[in-house]
């Protein structure tokens, strides 16, 4: 299948889970929690295009390499990217297996396959990494201002000890690569041993030149490492305003830190539970446990949750219309070059 079945592909299943997603919500209670919220709606969706804007100028700064001229992608090319692609992931079960493959069909024209494969793999490892540190900050931050059981110290003990050995992990794959040693590991395992060990023979050549392009971004564009995970992690913080400005909508007394301890809370408890489509109940009950960690009403937590999963359904419309509506990739790169 070429690029434009797999988009329209993309698409239909995009629709499809739109259309599930709202229905389970129930068309009345979004627009009642939308009435709700009021004005405050307004910074809530805001918040997070200036997210997906820190997120393009990660994303494009892996991307962008001097020696490549067709890798100089126009900055509003990365960010439609950015948001259909996120778009797929929120309506896909295993959270970044959809947006990646298209992202990855988006790029092939204008870089090829490896370059594609490469800058897209960077590029989530660096946004799962910048979630590992952001954890991180928030362990030390919980510590620092919540009043903690010895039980819930011990937690944080061990969450802080996994997320050290998860940092440590990533540090080590941005030296060595990822991909030979994951394809050496899979073909130890029953069932898709013999299947991963044909992969790995047929695509030896791609797989190693995928992973040096993976040891080049740590290794020798060291500023790039570090300028694209700065703007994941900023990203990450200006994450936790929508639960500041949801909370404030009805009233409820949080401040900055607080809203970011909740934001880190419920989103670990999602990760944990990264199966479940659109993480349906898995965030709203994360709310919930990290809004009674803090000393603050349960209650709101679940229309907190809402108003998020409301958020999600607009940015999902808007991703998908940039995903039916967008050029490929190397006509965008032709037309940049000529202006």
């Amino acid at each position: 299948m070429n690029t434009k079945i797999y988009k329209a592909l993309f698409l239909a299943i995009g629709v499809i889970s739109l259309g599930y997603m709202i229905y389970g919500t129930g068309v009345g209670v979004i627009w009642e929690n939308i009435r709700l919220t009021g004005v405050w709606f307004i910074p809530v969706i805001g918040s997070w295009l200036l997210i997906y804007i820190l997120n393009a100028f990660a994303f494009r700064a892996i991307i962008r390499e001097p020696r490549l001229p067709e890798s100089n992608l126009s900055f509003w090319s990365v960010l439609r990217l950015t948001i259909s692609g996120y778009a797929i992931n929120y309506i896909t079960p295993f959270v970044a297996l959809g947006g990646e493959p298209y992202r990855i069909l988006e790029l092939k024209p204008a870089l090829g396959m490896k370059k594609a494969t490469s800058s897209v793999l960077l590029y989530s490892m660096m946004h799962m990494f910048s979630h590992v540190l952001f954890w991180l900050a928030s362990i030390v931050l919980i510590v620092a201002v919540v009043p903690l059981s010895d039980v819930m110290l011990a937690g944080c003990g061990i969450l802080l000890v996994v997320g050290l050995i998860l940092g440590y992990w990533f540090i080590n794959v941005y030296k060595k690569g990822f991909l030979v040693s994951t394809f050496r590991v899979l073909e130890k395992l029953p069932f898709v041993g013999n299947k991963a060990r044909e992969f790995a023979l047929k695509n030896a050549e791609n797989l190693y030149e995928v992973d040096d392009q993976i040891r080049i971004l740590y290794a020798q564009r060291r500023g790039v490492f570090y300028a694209s995970l700065v703007y994941e992690f900023i990203a990450r913080v200006i994450g936790c305003l929508e639960i500041y400005f949801t909370a404030h909508a009805i009233g409820m007394e949080m401040t900055l830190s607080q809203s970011l301890i909740v934001s880190s809370g419920s989103s670990l408890f999602a990760n944990l539970i990264f199966f479940f489509p659109m993480q349906l109940g898995t965030r709203e009950g994360g709310l919930i446990l990290a809004l009674r960690s803090i000393g603050l009403s349960a209650t709101p937590g679940l229309f907190i949750g809402i108003v998020m999963r409301i958020r999600e359904i607009v940015w999902i419309v808007i991703g998908l219309a940039l995903v039916s509506g967008k050029k490929e990739m190397k006509e965008e790169l032709v037309e940049s070059v000529k202006l």
